[in-house]
């Protein structure tokens, strides 16, 4: 009798330890498969092929990057500061951000960060906010005119409209400028490596990107 109760205990045990362990394995399952982590990993493989690519065609990537963000600036500029609704968007608007964004924004930062790491050198503290200095005292004010000219320009202004709205617009755009990029510039040089400012400035940018788009087409 004293066996039989043994056996029939240490079954009971048995059982109630495969249950629980069948409980903890299919909650882990439940887990792993929710919507979250299933989303986590397929943005976590996405940003691994990115930084695959970045490292094989980084000048490629860069420009993609910032003609992509460029004309996400365009839509949220349209459809959040416009209200302008989808039926009313112009696509034909988006276009020419975009076109600005691959051949103006993106070759002409990513070329301006390798010079100018190559004018001031070094990782530190002081390092970095002498590129912040530079960046935004000699770069800014000159590809600011410059995008607010071409796109002028691209929207069919003459060089006497495109003057008087640089002249309205510029100071303004500029002075919104300053309260943005210094703090991000000091973190963007201090923290990320080369080939991955221009895609955080852009990142950051689609919020800016945004007002210079409305900036830009605000005839």
């Amino acid at each position: 009798m004293f066996t039989i109760r043994v056996t029939r205990s240490t079954a009971s045990m048995t059982a109630v330890a495969v249950t629980s362990y069948s409980v903890v394995k299919l909650s882990k399952s439940n887990f792993a498969d929710s919507p979250v982590i299933s989303i986590e990993r397929r943005m976590a493989g996405l940003w691994r092929s990115y930084q695959a690519l970045m490292t094989r065609h980084p000048w490629t990537v860069q420009i993609i990057t910032a003609g992509t963000l460029v004309g996400v600036g365009d839509v949220i500029s349209q459809q959040v500061l416009e209200r302008r609704g989808l039926a009313n968007h112009n696509v034909t608007r988006t276009a020419k951000m975009m076109s600005i964004g691959f051949f103006f924004v993106g070759p002409a930062i990513g070329s301006w960060y390798k010079v100018l790491d190559k004018l001031v050198t070094g990782g530190t503290k002081s390092a970095a906010m002498k590129k912040m200095l530079v960046d935004q005292l000699g770069f800014a004010p000159c590809f600011l005119g410059a995008f607010l000219g071409i796109s002028g320009t691209l929207s069919g202004l003459t060089v006497e409209e495109n003057v008087a709205k640089l002249k309205r617009d510029y100071t303004d755009a500029l002075i919104s400028n300053y309260y943005l990029w210094p703090a991000v510039q000091i973190a963007n040089f201090y923290f990320i490596p080369l080939h991955h400012r221009l895609a955080v400035v852009q990142i950051v940018a689609i919020g800016w990107n945004s007002y210079l788009s409305w900036k830009a087409n605000k005839m």
